[in-house]
């Protein structure tokens, strides 16, 4: 079972490249990956991540739905922004699920850094919705989550993830240019 990291690692870095250029079979590649590292955090007794990959598994595809046929008319979904209203209350409810991950994880689990563990899953869901809906905020969001997850795993041992995330750090700058270009909109739903 030592090849399963690595190749959900790889899976991941093929994924967000493919999020990164807009291409909608970055969704199902994530798929795979999700699906292999729940099985790699329930083996490093991070079980917030372990239930963070499993909901990622159902939010992969809404994510390719909503980027095949979300937008009007059933057209592709475009690039929007996202009203300071709605980014404060997407990262309020983030912050919600983190506390209460990070009470029940510690209380009732055998859990690596449940708090720790809890508030990356609370906000890396508020980023993963984003990234489904084409906000812009998710980047940025990715871009401070993937830092202090390469934290984490690295102190956790796992070093090809805590790698894995420092590569996503910098595909989430890149993302965050790329999604920055001119096509970007005011999103109003």
């Amino acid at each position: 079972m030592l090849w399963i990291e690595p190749l959900a690692a790889l899976l991941g870095i093929a994924s967000v490249v493919l999020m990164t250029r807009q291409q909608p079979l970055a969704w199902p590649v994530g798929l795979a990956m999700v699906l292999l590292y729940t099985g790699v955090f329930y083996d490093a007794r991070l079980y917030s991540e372990m239930l963070l990959q499993m909901v990622y598994a159902l939010l992969q595809g809404y994510g390719w739905w909503r980027w095949l046929r979300g937008g009007t008319d059933k057209k592709p979904l475009p690039v929007s922004v996202l009203p300071t209203v709605r980014v404060a209350r997407d990262l309020s409810v983030g912050l919600l699920i983190s506390l209460l991950l990070g009470v029940l994880m510690s209380r009732y689990t055998d859990a690596n850094l449940p708090w720790l563990d809890a508030a990356l899953t609370g906000f890396s869901l508020v980023g993963q919705y984003w990234m489904a809906n084409k906000r812009l905020q998710c980047w940025p969001l990715w871009l401070v989550l993937d830092v202090v997850y390469v934290g984490m795993f690295a102190s956790v041992g796992l070093p090809m993830t805590a790698l894995l995330y420092l590569v996503f750090t910098g595909l989430a700058a890149y993302g965050w240019w790329q999604w920055s270009r001119p096509q970007t909109t005011m999103a109003t739903a």
